[in-house]
């Protein structure tokens, strides 16, 4: 899936739940945050879109939710990554997390970054953007992306 580049935002696309300023609903953020990290280059990825799926689906509140929930939400954030982009996307939901869940959304966002191979250098980055956006130092990143080296080794 393509994701098409940012318009500027008009009056009409803004509900009033969602202006500028607004903390957005914990749920919301947590999966804003690995959907903003799958999707910075503009393409959602088959491999990414399972392993964000797969990131919720055990996951409380949205292991409650029905498929068609699932993809509304997916839906409503994806429309709010096209009006402000990733990194802001992001930067909106580091202020609705608690530290305990910034932590585990980057560690959510860098398994679904691996999902499809290696991290290239762009990724390395944009988890380095992520970081840095939800205030995580390296204590807290290094160990995630020490634990994905070993979870996404080749078997040879």
């Amino acid at each position: 899936m393509t994701i098409s580049p940012p318009r500027p935002a008009q009056s009409a696309d803004l509900a009033p739940e969602s202006l500028p300023g607004d903390p957005m609903p914990v749920a919301d953020a947590f999966l804003a945050v690995a959907l903003a990290a799958v999707s910075w280059d503009g393409t959602l990825t088959a491999p990414g879109t399972r392993a964000l799926r797969h990131a919720i689906d055990y996951r409380t509140p949205y292991r409650e939710l029905g498929d068609a929930q699932v993809a509304l939400l997916i839906n409503s954030l994806l429309e709010r990554l096209r009006l402000r982009g990733a990194q802001h996307l992001m930067l909106e939901s580091a202020q609705s997390l608690s530290p305990d869940l910034r932590r585990s959304a980057y560690a959510v966002a860098a398994e679904i970054m691996r999902s499809d191979g290696v991290l290239q250098p762009d990724e390395c980055n944009i988890l380095s953007t992520l970081a840095a956006t939800l205030q995580l130092d390296d204590d807290a990143t290094a160990p995630v992306l020490e634990v994905m080296e070993v979870l996404h080794a080749p078997v040879q």
